[in-house]
């Protein structure tokens, strides 16, 4: 089923990113992944559901599981929930369950699948475009992110200012524009697919063509090393209609709660 592989690809690309934390620790905790940073940014201290449940009772039983883990250590939390784990009633009962443990629903993201990407439908722009591979580029990609994602910068260097992390199967580009650092995208290949992250351009040098050429550019190399053409991603609002020009459909949802 695709949606196992736009879901096993996020579990363990933030098992990933936890794992390269001097505090993160990824482990199952009551029918739970957990992938905590133990960092700042609560959308990287996560819990997600990885299972079919179909009892109210025993999402109650996960979510308090993971909350203990997370109160434990003083830390906000996300809880990451990919619908078709959730049987449909369940569906409408899931935010009071999560509210009940101090989580409020925060966001909804459409999981999406491509397999092949469909060829461009313009021109796409000349940029230069970098691997993220020093603290030069490091820093570029952080700065990015904050801007488009609208966080604190230190909360982006928590998560990405670790060599380890990019020599380990994370792998990122900047993309440069006369000079100045534009655009990011980020691809972990797991779970039999390209996964696509962090695709981000500043705002006014959006509506050019820059974050699909690099977008386009991280598959490219993924595709070589790897030999894996299914590519797998969770769209915010802005990017939905880049993705699906692009050739991707959308397969399930995510809906994030985030500690209040």
């Amino acid at each position: 089923m695709p949606f196992r592989d736009v879901d096993a690809n996020l579990r363990h690309t933030l098992c990933l990113l936890a794992s390269h934390q001097a505090a993160g620790e990824v482990r199952e905790a009551g029918g739970m992944a957990l992938a905590s940073a133990g960092v700042r940014f609560s959308m990287f201290n996560a819990a997600l559901v990885s299972a079919p449940v179909g009892a109210a009772g025993d999402l109650e039983r996960k979510i308090a599981a993971a909350a203990e883990h997370f109160q434990a250590r003083g830390l906000e939390w996300s809880c990451w929930v990919c619908d078709h784990w959730l049987e449909a009633p369940l569906r409408l009962q899931a935010a009071s369950l999560f509210a009940a443990h101090g989580l409020q629903r925060a966001t909804i993201y459409p999981g999406m699948v491509a397999e092949p990407l469909l060829p461009p439908v313009r021109r796409l722009p000349r940029l230069e475009i970098r691997p993220v591979d020093g603290r030069a580029t490091q820093l570029a990609f952080s700065e990015i992110g904050c801007v488009c994602f609208h966080l604190p910068v230190d909360w982006f260097r928590e998560i990405f200012e670790h060599d380890s992390l990019w020599r380990s199967g994370f792998s990122g580009w900047v993309g440069y524009v006369d000079g100045e650092a534009v655009t990011t995208a980020a691809a972990v290949v797991a779970a039999g697919s390209i996964g696509i992250y962090n695709v981000a351009t500043l705002p006014h040098h959006r509506r050019q063509g820059y974050g699909e050429a690099i977008l386009r550019h991280a598959v490219q190399q993924a595709q070589q090393a790897a030999g894996i053409e299914r590519c797998v991603l969770q769209s915010s609002p802005k990017g939905f209609p880049l993705y699906a020009r692009m050739g991707f459909r959308t397969v399930t949802r995510f809906v994030i709660y985030v500690s209040r």
